[in-house]
């Protein structure tokens, strides 16, 4: 049943590597950047915190205001580290922001270095194209699977070190089978619902600029789930407490931060001031988000709006 589970993963996303499962996309991450065989690594600024928390050492690459790290700043810093192999890690889509990166170009100049790329696909697969990518993290909850799941894709294992144990010896304590026959059902499942998504974030983003809001990357491309909105003059802090109170669930800064008030590391890496950023939440759309979440959602926001 487990083989059977790992199979259908791989067939729904399209991948023909390796698949390691794991506790989630946060693991899946760890597992990838601790036991690389790369003696150097590179990380977006923009990245998931477990990101930055898993190599505290690692070379930050700066992000231009829309949010997008840059090719040719890219290029120049796998050019410094000279015949050292980096380990270049890019998130797919960013998880406060929704801003997708290019990875696909992204990934050819890490490819001409001799690195290795690293590609957080948490927010986006099963939503899109897995991108060309030597490893992969993704979540099974972010498809709609249950949580505590997820996996790193891997096209040659000798990019990270064996430890023994399960998962082909990558990983250590016993699977969680109907964990992953949970996540293959969910990867198998119909995707229309993101198409829709994406026509109610654009309704929503149209509405909140019409109130005087503002849209955070408003012409990056961002994938259609995940949307982040200031309200200019009242604290983020301030705008959780109330829609709370109206049923309304939101977060500021990663939804996974939610119950937390820490500034946005992401919209700082933008080049946004500290109030501007404060003033932030970010919303998710979801396959039962409905045309009425979003008329409810504008009806707090026009209400509390300073």
């Amino acid at each position: 049943m487990l083989e059977n589970a790992r199979e259908r993963i791989k067939a729904a996303l399209g991948w023909d590597g390796h698949l390691i499962f794991t506790s989630g996309a946060s693991e899946a991450l760890r597992i990838a950047m601790v036991r690389t065989a790369a003696d150097a690594t590179l990380v977006g600024a923009t990245e998931h915190v477990v990101v930055h928390r898993a190599a505290p050492k690692a070379y930050f690459l700066p992000v231009l205001p829309d949010g997008t790290v840059a090719p040719d700043a890219l290029e120049g810093r796998l050019g410094a580290l000279g015949a050292r192999q980096p380990l270049v890690v890019i998130q797919h889509a960013n998880n406060e922001t929704g801003i997708i990166q290019a990875v696909e170009t992204l990934g050819e100049r890490v490819r001409a270095a001799g690195g290795l790329f690293l590609c957080d696909c948490a927010q986006t697969a099963g939503k899109t194209n897995l991108p060309d990518a030597d490893m992969i993290s993704i979540s099974a909850h972010k498809m709609g699977g249950p949580p505590g799941m997820g996996a790193l894709l891997v096209k040659d294992l000798t990019a990270i070190a064996p430890i023994g144990g399960q998962e082909q010896g990558y990983r250590t304590g016993t699977e969680d089978v109907p964990g992953a026959m949970a996540f293959a059902a969910a990867a198998e499942a119909n995707r229309g619902w993101v198409e829709r998504a994406s026509d109610l974030r654009a309704h929503l983003d149209g509405a909140i600029e019409a109130a005087g809001g503002q849209v955070v990357a408003r012409s990056s491309p961002r994938i259609a789930t995940i949307a982040s909105y200031r309200m200019p003059g009242l604290a983020a802090s301030a705008q959780l407490i109330q829609f709370d109170m109206a049923g309304v669930a939101v977060s500021a800064g990663s939804a996974c931060s939610s119950g937390t008030l820490k500034s946005s590391h992401v919209l700082a890496a933008m080049g946004w001031d500290e109030k501007e950023a404060n003033e932030v939440v970010r919303v998710s759309f979801g396959p039962e988000t409905s045309r009425a979440d979003v008329y409810r959602f504008l009806d707090v926001w026009k209400r509390i709006k300073p």
